[in-house]
């Protein structure tokens, strides 16, 4: 079995994301390769998308999900988006059907190049979130950065898209507050045993959103699409939206609509940078035949 495997470097409104073919092949992408292909300059990336084979009836590939820490992610709209851009060349298919560790994913590409993902049901009861300790009811729980008299942000809304999301809701602009600063305080808060993606979020009109997010394992990212399937959850959840609304991110808008069966539909762009050759061991590569 040789070592190199094909992948391509593309992007879902600015959030890096490696997609690597697996597929022929029994063996995994390591950690250790994530890492390397994290801290390289042309290579950087939010999530790897790694495109397994799959035996099961009515599901075509299984996506393995890595962070730039070589943890695993159970979800990744922006990365789904750009895995189903990269197959859609391929094979000249429309529709394809996933399975992840957050569990079976339908996608499809339409006319217009834009590419709709049904992120599933959301999860709102505290034990499958998850959190540490039982809070009846997830829309506001006790979380605080500042001063107990005079918090910055406090009461955030919590729930699973696949990963653990905590919003706080804000009425200033997003950009305002240092995310960098508290985002690895909260994504490590004892409150969340499987850590959480933070996001902060202002509601502009019953149909639009503002949102910024601090990624679990991955850190500040310029959009990540299953904070933006939460916060808008739980802006509709909260009486703050309508269920249909446009999430503008630091890359770019989403939209976004929990459907009336529960499922959440998020629909958004991807983008194709280059393709290679890497190493799923060591996260070595190559373009255009020279060595990385």
């Amino acid at each position: 079995m040789t070592s190199m495997v094909p992948f391509a470097k593309m992007n879902g409104l600015g959030n890096d994301i490696v997609v690597i073919d697996m597929r022929g092949r029994s063996d995994a992408v390591t950690a250790e390769a994530a890492v390397a292909l994290a801290a390289g300059e042309a290579t950087g990336f939010d999530q790897i998308m790694a495109v397994h084979d799959i035996d099961l009836d009515g599901v075509d590939y299984r996506i393995d999900i890595l962070n730039r820490d070589g943890s695993h992610a159970q979800a990744c709209g922006n990365g789904t988006r750009c895995v189903v851009q990269a197959l859609a060349s391929e094979t000249g298919r429309r529709s394809f059907t996933f399975r992840t560790l957050a569990g079976i994913l339908n996608a499809q590409e339409h006319e217009d190049g834009s590419i709709s993902v049904d992120m599933g049901r959301p999860e709102f009861r505290w034990d499958l979130i998850p959190l540490a300790e039982e809070f009846h009811d997830t829309t506001r729980i006790e979380l605080q950065i500042g001063p107990i008299d005079a918090p910055v942000l406090h009461s955030p809304s919590v729930m699973s898209m696949g990963n653990p999301h905590a919003v706080f809701w804000v009425k200033d602009d997003v950009r305002s507050h240092d995310l960098e600063r508290f985002g690895p305080l909260l994504e490590h808060h004892p409150i969340f045993p499987e850590r959480a993606n933070i996001s902060v979020a202002r509601v502009l009109d019953d149909k639009t959103l503002d949102l910024r997010t601090w990624e679990r394992g991955v850190g500040l990212t310029r959009a990540c699409g299953s904070a933006a399937c939460a916060a808008a959850v739980l802006a509709a959840r909260t009486g703050r939206t309508g269920r249909t609304v446009t999430v503008n991110l630091p890359g770019g808008p989403l939209l976004i609509e929990w459907r009336q069966d529960d499922h959440v539909i998020m629909t958004g762009p991807a983008e194709w940078e280059f393709s290679g050759r890497v190493d799923p061991l060591t996260g070595a590569w190559e373009r255009d035949g020279a060595l990385a």
